[in-house]
C-alpha cells in the first residue's frame, strides 16, 4: 500500500516515444506522426484523475539532428497535452533535452537532469517516484537519483529486457499495466 501522507501529492515521470505514443526510428517529426499508443491516454488520465501529478520527461534529439524544430516539438506536446485533456486528464510538468548524444549535457538520459528539473519545479523528492520508460537510458536515470525504475514492453522495451538495469526494475506490459498497479497499491 502507498501512503502520500498529509499534503502530498503523487506524482509520475513517463518517457514519451514508446511509453505514451508509438516511437519511430526516424523520429517523431510533426503532430500528424505522433499516435497514442492504445490506452495510454486514458492511462495518463485515470492517473490525472486519481490526484496524481503525471509529467513527461523526453529526449528529443531530433532537435540537436536539425530533423524538427522546437516550435514543432512544442506542437506536439500541445498535442498531447490537449489529447490527455479531452480524456479527462493533466499533463503536469513537460521537459525536454532536445541535444544529441555527443553534446555532453546534464539533461541527456541516461543523465537525470530531466528528472531533477521536475522534481525542482514541482517541490518533491524524486525517492521512490515511479519512472516508466521503455528503454535501459530511462532506468539508468531513475536509478540515479533513488526513483522507482518500471519499464514497459511497448517501444523499445521488449528489445530492452536484459539489460543490466532492467533486473532493477518492475516489468510491465503497457503503460495501462502500470497504471492499474499503481491505483491498486493505493487501496
Amino acid at each position: 500500500m502507498v501512503s502520500h501522507g498529509m499534503g502530498y501529492t503523487p506524482w509520475i515521470i513517463l518517457d514519451r516515444d514508446g511509453v505514451i505514443n508509438y516511437d519511430s526510428d526516424d523520429f517523431i517529426r510533426s503532430p500528424d506522426e505522433w499516435v497514442p499508443l492504445p490506452g495510454s491516454i486514458e492511462a495518463i488520465a485515470r492517473l490525472s484523475r486519481a490526484g496524481w501529478h503525471v509529467t513527461v520527461a523526453t529526449n528529443q534529439s531530433g532537435v540537436y539532428r536539425g530533423l524538427i524544430s522546437e516550435e514543432t516539438l512544442v506542437a506536439i506536446h500541445r498535442l498531447l497535452e490537449s489529447t490527455v485533456e479531452s480524456a479527462g486528464g493533466k499533463i503536469t510538468a513537460l521537459v525536454y533535452c532536445p541535444h544529441g548524444p555527443s553534446n555532453g549535457c546534464s539533461c541527456r538520459k541516461p543523465k537525470p537532469g530531466m528528472y531533477q528539473k521536475l522534481a525542482r519545479q514541482l517541490g518533491h523528492e524524486l525517492t521512490d517516484v515511479p519512472v516508466v520508460g521503455d528503454s535501459p537510458r530511462d532506468l539508468e536515470a531513475a536509478v540515479a537519483v533513488g526513483a522507482r525504475p518500471m519499464l514497459v514492453r511497448t517501444g523499445k522495451g521488449e528489445m530492452s529486457i536484459g539489460s543490466d538495469v532492467v533486473s532493477q526494475a518492475e516489468i510491465f506490459q503497457d503503460l495501462s499495466q502500470v497504471v492499474d498497479f499503481l491505483l491498486q497499491q493505493e487501496q
